[in-house]
């Protein structure tokens, strides 16, 4: 399992049920313009996948070393952001759930 997959594995580990419910989502992420992954919360419930989603309402650019790091909680999401080292495609205000579903 590369970095990337064990960063996106241990997000999921972090995954808020409660903040989940009733929702129905898709975030994507291309991590080092070549790793795509979904997460599909939906009711509660947080799934993975490898691969491009269509339906991701937003996705997170980003490389490696940025979202091992917002995973970690040694890089905070909006400073990554607002530095350049992540951007969104799509509706950015969901992005801002993250923290909610993916507590640190």
């Amino acid at each position: 399992m590369t970095d990337v997959a064990k960063a996106v594995e241990a997000m999921k580990a972090k995954f808020n049920p409660a903040a989940a419910a009733g929702l129905d989502l898709v975030f994507g992420f291309c991590i080092d313009d070549s790793k795509h992954f979904s997460l599909i919360v939906k009711d509660g419930t947080c799934e993975l996948q490898e691969g491009e989603n269509p339906d991701a309402q937003v996705t997170l650019v980003m490389n490696g070393e940025t979202l091992e790091g917002i995973v970690s909680g040694e890089t905070d999401g909006m400073q990554a952001f607002m530095s350049g080292n992540l951007r969104t495609e799509g509706d950015m205000m969901l992005a801002m759930k993250l923290s909610d579903l993916f507590p640190s």
